[in-house]
């Protein structure tokens, strides 16, 4: 069995990870190497059953998806201004690197909630295997990801789901500590 036997430095890892803000990341985002290695981890995830309920689209002409998420937000809000407009185009191309994280469960014996789990720690290790990697990450959803005419765009279908999007690169400005709650009021012991 292997073991990581470098217990200090996965403990600062997990302390240390932050989200960073897409539309303030810049360059350098992961070459392919660490792409590969980021997605690699990303699957490393709980999994009852082997049922790999995830899959990882990388978005990478970011032109074609900005129009093409345009059309579809235009097809359902016609009226929408040049703010409007400028914010869909924005979400499509900020960060150097965009990662669509679908959700996509079997049919099993497994239950559906389990599977939506295994999905959501997949998102939680591409953040975790940026970081690790020297960059940030910001898992986003937003109205694109609830758009059944986005999920096609990214080639699914019901019943799978976009569980987010995972934009990586380099932040640009420092990292800002948000609040985290007091241990007290979210841990408990229950002794029976």
């Amino acid at each position: 069995m292997d073991s990581f036997n470098d217990t200090s430095s996965a403990a600062t890892l997990l302390a240390t990870r932050r989200s960073g803000k897409a539309r303030e990341m810049v360059a350098p985002g992961p070459d392919a190497a660490q792409l590969q290695a980021i997605l690699g981890a990303a699957a490393r995830v709980p999994d009852h059953g082997k049922l790999n309920p995830w899959r990882f689209v990388v978005i990478e002409n970011r032109a074609a998806f900005a129009d093409a998420l345009l059309a579809i937000y235009l097809a359902g809000k016609p009226e929408a201004g040049r703010l409007e407009r400028e914010a869909v185009t924005q979400f499509a191309t900020q960060a150097p690197c965009l990662v669509a994280v679908i959700a996509a469960p079997k049919p099993s014996h497994i239950p559906l909630w389990e599977q939506e789990l295994s999905v959501g720690a997949a998102c939680q290790n591409l953040c975790l295997a940026a970081h690790a990697h020297g960059l940030v990450a910001n898992w986003l959803t937003g109205w694109a990801a609830y758009d059944d005419k986005v999920l096609a765009l990214l080639g699914g279908a019901a019943p799978e789901r976009i569980a987010g999007f995972v934009f990586i690169g380099t932040q640009e400005k420092p990292l800002e500590e948000r609040p985290r709650p007091d241990l007290s009021a979210v841990v408990s012991h229950w002794r029976g």
